[in-house]
């Protein structure tokens, strides 16, 4: 075997950001609300005065309601992602720049086929004291690979023949794949490929090999967990980590302000500007971290003709909806996922709008004067007003657009199936895995319902060639052809804005779906 890097392509969803509520920042009814869901003020006490005494750090997510688990191979949201990355452990994890860096797996490499991946495993252990082994690896990529289990590395995991890879002693793993692909071990960092012990089913009383142990959980309210002294990284600086729900942005920002919680996640652009006038607290800024996007099936009518399509990308004033929908805090998209990642491609002209040119296309089209309506929640706070300034900028061409609003618990499963257009975001992953998850034909999170042979081609390209500097090239290929055709429409990348109390140290700024966000075992309070 040939080694291959182990620092490919510069993912998330894990997608979907859950984002904050309303922007009634500061209403009365936050602090309420938080205390309400997670008995902050009521049954755990609030025992001092930054985010509880001792060593118990307080982080505030919105959470995902009474239907959530603590499967890691499920984890739809960032709160799931947050509460894996306390319990579990993966093969490797993102950089920043989404490169790939070892976690449980020391070292990896390929054969000259691109179809052969050796991986050997670090000695590690369960929380149960038993070692973490090649069985429990295969047991949990098979789970993954499973689309009855809903992980959203699916996709990237049904690669590999299960029927020929196999273990090779207890810390050695022989991945065979179906294809070859150099780009391979991105899917070990990809969410969703938590490693569990083998036979694991039932996950009330969870045991992983993450730096924290279970304690207790309630499905949408509080999860905690204890410091576990034996973690092959080191023990958490921390004694107690308790992960609240607080679904409403003022929630979790008057928390903090508080000192109900040491942690507040995803504040919007109002919440980040009083945030820097107060002072007191801390902003982790993720600069262009997450992905707007507004998708229009193609597979359906109207956006089934393309004209449309661009008569849509035309009459978008991007500039204009940061400014207003984003209050400044982020950058205009160019129809384009990954801005700044390896595979987006370099000296693109921004998207001009273009209304004269967009109205010929409407006018063309028949569709004059067509009603559409796009799907829009309350999950994130910038859509319902970038819905209403859409709305007035495709009305100059000749299209009627209105929201439907749904609820945010089932936004993400409702928008798969129906509507013919809709909101979404997508934070930091690999380009490669972003467009085969979300772009390539047939793939189960294509919500455009787009298909080329053209594209799917160049993409399978892209990691299938060997050469290490054609990849890219390859990548950006393919990415031009689907910012025209696709439907998947990114009008903006907005920052990842987290904060922190005073008393916090030890976090940094970083993209979410990175190593470092929300991972909590290297803080120290006070």
């Amino acid at each position: 075997m040939t080694h291959a890097r182990t620092e490919p392509v510069h993912r998330p969803e894990l997608g979907n950001r859950p984002g904050p509520g309303r922007r009634s920042v500061l209403a009365a009814g936050g602090a309420l609300a938080l205390a309400a869901s997670s008995g902050l003020l009521t049954g755990c006490g609030a025992d001092g005065k930054d985010g509880g005494g001792g060593d118990r750090f307080r982080a505030a997510f919105t959470a995902g309601g009474s239907q959530e688990t603590l499967d890691p191979h499920i984890a739809p949201n960032f709160v799931d992602q947050a509460r894996a990355k306390a319990l579990y452990d993966t093969l490797g994890t993102y950089a920043d720049d989404m490169s790939v860096r070892k976690r449980l797996a020391e070292s990896w490499e390929s054969d000259a086929s691109g179809t052969r991946w050796r991986i050997r495993l670090r000695k590690a252990d369960f929380h149960d004291g038993k070692p973490v082994t090649a069985k429990d690896v295969l047991y949990s990529y098979r789970r993954a690979a499973d689309p009855a289990t809903g992980s959203p590395s699916q996709v990237l995991l049904s690669a590999i023949d299960f029927d020929a890879t196999r273990a090779e002693g207890a810390r050695s793993v022989l991945f065979v794949l179906k294809a070859p692909n150099f780009e391979f071990p991105t899917v070990f960092a990809g969410p969703g490929t938590e490693i569990i012990p083998d036979g694991t089913r039932d996950f009330r009383k969870p045991v992983g090999s993450g730096p924290f142990t279970f304690v207790s959980f309630t499905p949408g309210g509080t999860a905690r967990y204890r410091r576990w002294a034996d973690h092959w990284d080191g023990a958490p600086h921390i004694a107690e980590l308790e992960i609240v729900p607080a679904n409403e942005e003022s929630a979790r920002l008057n928390a903090l302000l508080s000192g109900q919680v040491h942690y507040a996640s995803d504040m919007a652009g109002a919440s980040v500007d009083r945030l820097k006038k107060e002072g007191s607290t801390r902003l982790l800024t993720a600069e262009r971290a997450t992905a707007q996007q507004l998708l229009l099936r193609t597979g359906r009518k109207p956006f089934d003709d393309p004209r449309l399509v661009r008569a849509v990308q035309l009459g978008l004033d991007r500039e204009a909806l940061v400014r207003v929908a984003l209050a400044g805090h982020g950058e205009a998209g160019n129809d384009l996922f990954g801005m700044g990642l390896r595979g987006y491609p370099q000296g693109l002209r921004p998207r001009e709008r273009d209304v004269g040119e967009a109205r010929s296309l409407v006018k063309a089209a028949g569709a004059e004067g067509l009603h559409i309506t796009v799907e829009t929640s309350s999950v994130d706070a910038t859509w319902e007003t970038a819905a209403d300034l859409m709305a007035r900028q495709l009305r100059e061409v000749g299209l009627k657009l209105t929201a439907n609003t749904r609820a945010a618990s089932t936004y993400f499963s409702e928008i798969r199936t129906q509507g013919v257009a809709a909101f979404n975001t997508t934070s930091t992953l690999p380009v490669s895995d972003f467009l085969q998850q979300r772009v390539r034909g047939g793939a189960a999170r294509n919500q455009t319902q787009y298909a080329s042979k053209k594209f799917d081609a160049l993409l399978e390209r892209s990691r299938t060639t060997r050469d290490e500097k054609d990849r890219p090239a390859l990548l950006a290929r393919a990415q031009k052809i689907a910012r025209d055709e696709s439907g998947l429409l990114v009008w903006a990348f907005s920052d990842a804005n987290d904060a922190i109390g005073p008393s916090v140290r030890g976090l940094r700024a970083a993209p979410p779906n990175s190593h470092d966000w929300a991972r909590f075992d290297r803080v120290r309070i006070g």
